[in-house]
């Protein structure tokens, strides 16, 4: 699967909730560890890969991919910490963000069975990174319009030089 780069409308709107969890699914589940692991990422969310439905993969260590299939946060910290994130869609921008330290989520696996999680750490981060994709947020659209344009500017110049 080829990951959708910023500058694509996709990427800007919020997902559709996924009907039936099937063959299908679990097809598009794998492509996207595939993926997710050829790109040397830790999440990839549908948008990215060209698939407007509410789905994401995460694999924290590059072993234990996991799914996230119509995922809700429940709950989240009021505790926030600031981290340096990427995403695979703007490669090369890197920009520090606040988010909350812990978060709560409950999804479907591509088995269809329901499952909720705590998280905090990189787990938290990646979670929340990916569950933003859904909803057409970008890490960028979480930092000051001025750090933004001038990251947005840098990531123009880089890919005109390539």
């Amino acid at each position: 699967m080829d990951v959708v780069k910023i500058g694509a409308e996709l990427l800007l709107r919020k997902a559709k909730a996924i009907d039936t969890i099937d063959e299908r699914s679990v097809k598009m589940i794998e492509a996207m560890i595939e993926t997710l692991h050829a790109e040397g990422g830790v999440g990839l969310a549908g948008p990215q890969v060209g698939v407007s439905e509410r789905l994401f993969v995460i694999d924290i260590d590059g072993k234990t991919p996991r799914a996230f299939i119509n995922p809700s946060i429940l709950e989240t910290s009021e505790d926030t910490v600031l981290i340096e994130e990427g995403c695979l869609s703007i490669p090369g921008v890197w920009a520090e963000v606040r988010r909350p330290r812990t978060v709560r989520v409950q999804a479907w696996n591509e088995r269809g069975r329901p499952f909720t999680i705590e998280a905090d750490g990189l787990l938290a981060r990646v979670i929340q990174h990916e569950y933003d994709h859904l909803e057409g947020i970008l890490f960028i659209d979480r930092i000051s319009p001025v750090k933004r344009e001038r990251l947005l500017v840098k990531y123009q110049k880089q890919r005109a030089k390539h």
